[in-house]
C-alpha cells in the first residue's frame, strides 16, 4: 500500500472511532447552541421596495488555482477525469468574478425578519463542497449531504458561533444544523480531505447573493433606505459603498478586486 493511502486509512479509523460531534450513522442533529429569542423587532414594509443590483469583476492577470491532488482517496480520484484545482479565484467571461459574498452589511437594524422554513444545502460531490460559498440566514437550517462514497468529515470553523466536527458516512443521512449568530464568514473543512473548503456567510436577513459565473448579483425586495453593501471575497479581502434606495428604485452597484 502507498504511504498516501496507508496514512488516509489511518486518519478515517481515527474519525470514525472518535469524531467529535458524532459519527456518520448518528441521526440527523440540530446546532446545540441556545437560539436567541426572536426578534420583536416589526418587518419592512415592502410595498415600495427596491432592489440593489450589479456585477463584481477582477482586474489583473488572472492567478492560477493550485492543483489538488487527491491519490490518498481512490474513490475521489474515480470522481475526475483530468486535473482538478482548488476553488480560490474564479474568473468567468469580461473578468466575472465568481463566488463573491454579497450583502447588505447594515442599514436592517430596526427590522425584524422571519427564519426560512426551507433549508439551505451543501453537498460534498467529487470530494468537493458544493456550492464554494454560500449564503444563510440566522437560525435557518443547513442541511449537510454526502453524495460521495467515501467518509467525510465537516469541521465548521466559526468564531461566533459554536464549532463543531461530525463525521458523515458515504452517502449517509443529512446533517442537519444552524447558525443562532450572525457571522461572515464561516470556513468549513474536511478533515478527511484537506484540500475539501467552503464559506458560508451567515445573516439575520434575507438580503445577500452569490455572484455566479457572470459575477452578477441581485438583492430584491429591499425597503426604501441607506444601505453599506459589502463585497467579500476569500482572496482579495472586502469592499463597501454606500447606496440610497428610493421607493421602488432599482439601485446599481458594482465591485471590482484586484490581485
Amino acid at each position: 500500500m502507498e504511504r498516501a493511502q496507508f496514512i488516509f486509512v489511518l486518519v478515517m479509523a481515527g474519525l470514525l472511532a472518535a469524531s467529535c460531534g458524532g459519527g456518520g450513522g448518528a441521526e440527523p442533529t440540530a446546532d446545540e447552541a441556545p437560539a436567541p429569542a426572536a426578534d420583536a423587532k416589526p418587518a419592512p414594509d415592502l410595498t415600495q421596495a427596491g432592489s440593489v443590483s450589479g456585477k463584481v469583476s477582477f482586474g489583473g492577470d488572472t492567478p492560477k488555482n493550485a492543483r489538488i491532488r487527491m491519490d490518498a482517496d481512490p474513490v475521489c480520484v474515480k470522481e475526475h477525469s483530468g486535473i482538478v484545482r482548488s476553488q480560490d479565484v474564479l474568473i468567468g467571461d469580461g473578468g466575472a468574478l465568481i463566488n463573491t459574498f454579497v450583502w447588505v452589511k447594515s442599514g436592517l437594524e430596526q427590522y425584524g425578519f422571519d427564519t426560512p422554513s426551507e433549508p439551505v444545502t451543501l453537498d460534498q460531490k467529487g470530494c468537493i463542497y458544493t456550492p464554494h460559498v454560500l449564503g444563510i440566514q440566522t437560525r435557518q437550517k443547513l442541511k449537510v449531504l454526502n453524495s460521495d462514497g467515501t467518509t467525510h468529515n465537516v469541521h465548521p470553523l466559526p468564531r461566533n458561533n459554536r464549532e463543531w466536527n461530525q463525521s458523515q458516512r458515504a452517502k449517509g443521512k443529512p446533517l442537519i444544523r444552524s447558525f443562532p449568530r450572525a457571522e461572515i464568514m464561516i470556513p468549513v473543512k474536511c478533515n478527511v480531505h484537506p484540500w475539501m473548503k467552503a464559506y458560508i456567510g451567515v445573516v439575520p436577513h434575507p438580503y445577500y447573493a452569490v455572484t455566479g459565473t457572470d459575477g452578477a448579483f441581485s438583492i430584491e425586495n429591499l425597503p426604501p433606505g441607506d444601505y453599506v453593501i459589502e463585497a467579500w471575497h476569500e482572496k482579495f479581502g472586502v469592499q463597501e459603498q454606500q447606496v440610497t434606495v428610493q421607493a421602488s428604485e432599482a439601485k446599481e452597484v458594482s465591485f471590482e478586486f484586484s490581485g
